[in-house]
């Protein structure tokens, strides 16, 4: 008999790894069609994963049962927590990774899988008969028949490769794009465009002076992403850091015309807060250099990344700039840097389960999203796989909010607001950002983890126990009381003091069996109780926020808004907060900040 797939999902990157491997934990029959098996999991731009706001998309996934945090840890060269000068509730974790273990890690989970089937096939069209999912034709003219789709094609659809003034097909540089998925989606009646994004040229490790550098160590007071692990990976790999220079600029200046950015060919709207070297240096004149981290792409790898310069620039001159730097003086590159131009549609198409309004049965997930990022993917992917499944039972959608997770701002903002360039996650696109945190991810999402069956009843038990505990203990530090400071005052208003720690009162504590995340944990709740309480009456404003008027306003005098809210509230100039925040980019840390000043100016 032939087969019938509850689900195919299409695409083996980020995306189609958390879609195809949470739908066949759920009990469905999956296909994962893939152009290379052997490029399931590949890490196409920077070798790490995480970073501010994106650890905390990473710690999510892993809460609601899926695979880049496990992968990640499996695979880590070593970790470093980002925004440590700042306070531990924006803490960010990032992890070093493989490139190379990495993908045989992802694909290891997915082989695994009961009910997880895997075929190298190019997925041409999508077969929709009365607005219903029917299957999916390969290029070898097969007909594969299922119930519903997940589109996880990355850059790949219908895509161009520039290095210089030279261009040709390509999904990633020597591997073929999917044009004629991309005309079938379109053919459906999706609204389809075009965005750009990047990579820069690979250098080989040998040719590089990284005496000349900075190192930057992994540091080992850090947990690991996935909640399931106890221990960090032992492998310890350094980045090095360097800086562009007047004579890195002037390369570039005197070269533009080469590059398909300035000449005219490209045309799709880049990443804004990820341009590449040339862009960087034409739009902040002022600066005389920028930062360059070398990131190591394996623990056995000749291969560095230099993070930091990202081109299209022809051959010859990423070469040219590349040995003006210090400590690349003698650089060799083994694969060059280029841009790429992809297709995607606009998500305002789809429902907030990542299903399309007009066609049953199909989701989109990841960059097709006009998304930027491994982390952004992986979260789309797993809540289009989850729906997917249970659409197959029947059951009601499972749909994040804006006020429980990252997860659920990033698709909030997708599907309502839409694209008009690469979207990448930040802390300042949440209303409630203190209240999300990497800490208390887990905390957040289990029992809705649970109820899907994507986590067990022991880790659920476990992650209960560990919550009564931190309750306990901050009920214990509000109620004890010491001298301190010549005053008698509770634990909680010492720890609450600027500079202070739990260890500074650790002997007061009956801290036996409380492990040391779970003691940052309490230190956070105690330390930001104030703004966290201020988020729940910002939230409250929030529902006001159509009936409170702009008025005229010079937005650059605004003080600490970025240049993009101020662009695009400068054109646009809408006429109330509501129709603001409605704005692509325009993020709620925007509007408080606007709100504010227009009380202090009333």
């Amino acid at each position: 008999m032939e087969k019938i797939y509850d689900i195919i999902v299409i695409g083996g990157g980020h995306a189609g790894i958390e879609a195809s491997f949470v739908a066949s934990k759920m009990g469905c029959r999956v296909l994962l069609l893939t152009l290379s098996y052997d490029d399931i999991g590949k890490l196409s731009c920077n070798p790490a994963v995480g970073g501010v706001a994106k650890g905390t998309l990473v710690r999510e996934v892993d809460s609601l049962g899926g695979l880049i945090g496990r992968i990640a840890d499996r695979a880590s060269l070593g970790y470093r927590i980002l925004n440590r000068s700042k306070g531990k509730a924006v803490w960010a974790t990032r992890a070093q990774v493989d490139m190379f273990d990495y993908p045989s890690v992802a694909r290891k989970f997915l082989e695994d899988s009961p009910g997880l089937e895997i075929l190298q096939a190019k997925a041409d069209k999508i077969i929709v008969k009365g607005k219903k999912i029917k299957g999916v034709e390969t290029n070898f003219g097969h007909l594969f028949k299922c119930r519903n789709i997940v589109v996880c094609a990355g850059t790949f659809l219908k895509s161009i490769i520039h290095i210089g003034l030279n261009s040709f097909r390509g999904g990633r540089l020597y591997e073929e794009s999917s044009d004629e998925l991309f005309e079938s989606i379109k053919s459906l009646g999706f609204k389809v465009k075009h965005f750009k994004t990047g990579t820069c040229a690979r250098l080989d490790k040998n040719t590089i002076d990284f005496s000349a550098m900075i190192e930057q160590a992994p540091e080992g007071d850090v947990e690991p992403f996935s909640f399931k692990n106890k221990d960090i990976s032992s492998v310890a790999a350094s980045c090095f850091v360097t800086h562009t220079n007047k004579k890195t600029h002037k390369i570039i200046l005197d070269n533009l015309k080469y590059s398909p950015l300035y000449s005219g060919k490209i045309r799709a709207t880049g990443v804004r807060y990820c341009p590449s070297l040339e862009d960087k240096i034409v739009k902040f004149k002022d600066k005389e250099k920028h930062q360059i981290f070398m990131e190591p792409e394996g623990a056995d790898s000749l291969e560095v990344y230099p993070n930091g310069v990202s081109t299209s620039l022809p051959f010859d001159v990423q070469i040219k700039f590349l040995r003006s730097i210090k400590g690349l003086e003698n650089a060799e590159i083994r694969r060059p840097g280029y841009g790429i131009e992809h297709g995607l549609i606009d998500p305002r198409q789809l429902y907030p389960t990542l299903e399309s309004k007009s066609v049953e049965g199909l989701y989109f997930a990841g960059q097709v999203n006009g998304t930027t990022g491994y982390e952004e993917a992986a979260a789309q992917g797993l809540v289009a796989g989850i729906n997917a499944a249970l659409r197959m039972r029947k059951k009601r959608p499972f749909v994040l909010s804006r006020n429980n997770s990252y997860t659920g701002v990033l698709i909030d903002d997708l599907t309502s607001k839409g694209v008009d360039e690469p979207y990448r996650m930040f802390t300042s696109r949440s209303e409630f950002r203190l209240s999300m945190r990497e800490t208390n991810a887990v905390f957040r999402l289990a029992e809705p983890a649970y109820e899907l069956r994507l986590i067990s009843k022991k880790d659920l038990e476990l992650i209960r126990e560990k919550e009564d505990k931190i309750k306990k203990t901050i009920k214990g530090l509000f109620a004890k009381k010491i001298s301190f400071a010549g005053k008698k005052r509770t634990l909680a208003e010492i720890l609450k003091m600027p500079g202070t720690s739990c260890s500074d009162i650790e002997k007061f504590i009956d801290s036996r069996g409380i492990p040391p995340d779970s003691l940052k944990e309490i230190e956070i709740r105690i330390k930001y109780e104030g703004f966290i309480n201020r988020e729940k009456v910002w939230l409250k404003e929030l529902k006001n926020l159509d009936r409170i008027k702009i008025p005229e306003i010079d937005y650059a005098s605004v003080p600490s808004l970025s240049r993009e809210v101020v662009e695009k509230l400068s054109r646009l100039q809408p006429a109330t907060l509501g129709s603001a925040l409605k704005i692509s980019g325009i993020t709620p840390a925007a509007i408080m900040i606007i709100y504010n000043y227009i009380k202090k100016k009333r």
